[in-house]
């Protein structure tokens, strides 16, 4: 059943500037931000309490209506080195509060600002304590942000639109987050006092499938001695190996894996029979699942935040994890010779998986911590130590 809220702040004199409309007709009114104009997707949310500009950044979210569910959005302003890409990633912001005033060292700016320079339409002032509960309870809907300085909506017409939309699943969206053409990345991790640094004396050579990959994954690898080519999410075996690679990266990304694995899984498989040490992460662990021939399915609400636990089955050691994800892997469909190596503590799903002598694994979440802890950063180093013990 539909329903209109308001929050507290609209019992005061502001107008309205902004609407949330549901695929079902719910209506969540409040306040603009960042560039005018209507913004339609998903409707999910993120636990997070740090890190609004590098999810915003992330290409996971592109399709998606990132809320906030931390309160207080925009108190580190916006700086030009906390970015995932510059290129498509979420689609639209909702936050409750107004956007916070910068007070931070490195910050350049204020949020509302740096949203309007990447054409970010979004909504403050809305209930989004009430819209999480409505996610938890109905799962994560469709819906169209409407910004308007007038205030004037077209109710019908906007939850029209947002019941059409045809929704993530079955939709391959790594092709157009992904790059069009190779390219080599050297830059290592932030250092507070030097910033990025700069890769001098490459180790060993990385080929990174790029379907919606975030920077600091590959800060991280070039941070380990790693040369690093991006190739597009459509790449073949072929082009891959015409760079020689010591390791094959299989990048996160958005989307329903199903769709984006229809050109992928074949390429995977063929990286998986070359015997060279592959790693994947979020959408590549999906997709690496599949290529396995085991499935995936869509998930009611899907893991979003800093705060997931994880255990790791081979060691019993629990970390928190960094996650973004609205696909998993099913467990009944592992087949024989894929050992799930972690599992969610929060509902139990797949987490992690490696191929059974093979150097072959991947996990569900984001071991780079961008944002998040730093938990799970061991992994890179475990792809590493197989990278080099196969040269």
């Amino acid at each position: 059943m539909s329903y209109s809220s308001n929050t507290v702040d609209l019992n005061s004199e502001r107008k309205a500037t902004a609407v949330l409309v549901l695929g079902d007709g719910t209506v969540f009114h409040g306040f603009g931000i960042g560039v005018e104009g209507e913004t339609i997707g998903e409707v999910c949310f993120n636990t997070s309490m740090t890190g609004y500009q590098e999810s915003l950044t992330d290409p996971s979210f592109a399709g998606q209506l990132i809320t906030f569910t931390f309160p207080h959005i925009g108190n580190v302003g916006f700086n030009d080195e906390d970015i995932e890409t510059s290129g498509i990633a979420a689609n639209g912001l909702i936050i409750r509060a107004d956007i916070t005033d910068p007070a931070n060292w490195r910050a350049v700016g204020n949020l509302d600002d740096w949203l309007k320079t990447r054409g970010l339409v979004g909504i403050a002032g809305l209930d989004t304590r009430r819209l999480t509960h409505f996610i938890r309870k109905s799962g994560a809907p469709n819906g169209i942000i409407a910004y308007h300085n007038d205030g004037t909506f077209n109710i019908p017409e906007l939850t029209a639109k947002a019941a059409a939309w045809p929704g993530l699943e079955g939709m391959d969206l790594a092709r157009e987050v992904s790059c069009k053409e190779p390219y080599d990345w050297t830059q290592t991790n932030w250092d507070i006092h030097f910033g990025y640094g700069e890769l001098t004396a490459p180790k060993r050579h990385i080929v990174a499938v790029d379907y919606g990959v975030k920077s600091n994954i590959l800060r991280c690898l070039a941070g380990l001695g790693c040369r690093i080519t991006v190739v597009p999410a459509a790449a073949s075996f072929a082009e891959i190996m015409a760079f020689k690679p010591d390791g094959i990266f299989l990048a996160n990304g958005p989307g329903d894996p199903a769709a984006t694995g229809k050109y992928a899984v074949p390429v995977i498989r063929e990286c998986i029979d070359s015997g060279i040490p592959t790693f994947g992460i979020c959408l590549g662990h999906q997709m690496l699942a599949l290529a396995l021939g085991a499935k995936t399915m869509k998930m009611h609400q899907g893991h979003r935040g800093a705060n997931q636990p994880v255990k790791d089955l081979m060691t019993g050691k629990v970390e928190i994890t960094s996650q973004n994800h609205g696909f998993v892997v099913t467990r009944e469909s592992l087949p024989k010779g894929v050992t799930e190596t972690h599992k969610s503590l929060f509902d139990g799903v797949v987490e992690g998986l490696r191929i059974d002598g093979k150097p072959v694994f991947s996990v569900q979440y984001h071991p780079e911590a961008s944002p998040g802890p730093q938990d799970s950063q061991y992994l890179f180093q475990r792809f590493i130590d197989l990278v080099d013990a196969h040269a």
